[in-house]
């Protein structure tokens, strides 16, 4: 009974045919939404789902995921029912050059709808963190699979503070956000990511000529900043965040030198200045 509908009636289950109803038609990019009571992870059951050749906008939703993961490895883990735990099938056509801006491009989406309904100023923590403050509310997670990528999304919604994974971590309710129902949320949400998706597109991943990167930037809570990045092989820069270059990747200028960096852990490390 442990994972029942009932067992928490301040947090309802989500309706696969409602959500379906809703967010599936002809010319959409969303093509099957399913919602499972539980699964180990949303982004492995999608990649298994390419595997056996699923069609693009397969949208795979979690009431509760034992073995979630966000970055490097790392355990994302809430109550049942208290977050929005999907991935997400899409297949761009745009050059793979530009498709490390699409972790950057649902991110934007979720905070842009978040922002909207719940009413609370989210930033973008590049490459894939939504904070309010210096706290996380949400994390993309971008697996390659093939030539699809499955993007994972984890959003803390009505999570409690003594629930929180981590410290660091915060919720919409914990924020006394406008709206902590997960049914417009993920409705908004998955509205969001398909009019960036497409605009993204259209014009072939160029993110200027689509607005992405300026509408990025306008949210970003790195740039500007000092960071700490945290690369592969143990190696750490401390610099000034910059900009996003075409790629997505993060500009930061260390010692008078600009690098490029496609990867890494950023720590924030003074508070933005403007």
């Amino acid at each position: 009974m442990l994972d029942s509908p009932f067992t928490d009636l301040d947090r309802p289950p989500l309706s696969q045919a409602a959500l379906t109803r809703a967010l599936v038609r002809p010319g959409g990019l969303w093509s099957d939404i399913t919602v499972v009571g539980r699964t180990g992870s949303t982004n492995a059951d999608l990649a298994q789902a390419v595997r056996d050749g699923a069609r693009q906008g397969a949208v795979l939703i979690a009431e509760a995921q034992f073995a979630g993961r966000g970055r490097l490895g790392r355990v994302w883990s809430v109550p049942p029912r208290s977050g929005l735990t999907f991935s997400m099938l899409l297949r761009p056509e745009p050059p793979p050059t530009r498709q490390g801006w699409l972790p950057l491009l649902v991110g934007l989406a979720v905070a842009s709808a978040v922002r909207k309904l719940a009413e609370v100023d989210v930033r973008l923590k590049w490459p894939n963190d939504l904070l309010i403050g210096e706290r996380k509310l949400a994390g993309v997670l971008a697996e390659r699979v093939d030539s699809a990528v499955i993007m994972g999304v984890g959003l803390n919604v009505s999570v409690r503070a003594d629930e929180l994974p981590v410290e660091t971590a915060t919720s919409l309710a914990v924020e006394e956000a406008a709206c902590v129902d997960r049914d417009p949320l993920i409705r908004a949400v998955l509205r969001e990511i398909e009019l960036h998706y497409r605009e993204w597109s259209q014009e072939d991943g160029d993110a200027d000529a689509c607005g992405l990167r300026a509408a990025y930037l306008g949210l970003s809570a790195t740039v500007g900043r000092e960071v700490r990045v945290e690369l592969p092989g143990e190696r750490v820069l401390t610099g000034l965040a910059t900009g996003i270059d075409q790629a997505g990747h993060l500009l930061v200028r260390s010692k008078g030198e600009e690098h490029t960096l496609s990867a890494g852990d950023v720590v924030h490390v003074r508070p933005h200045t403007s």
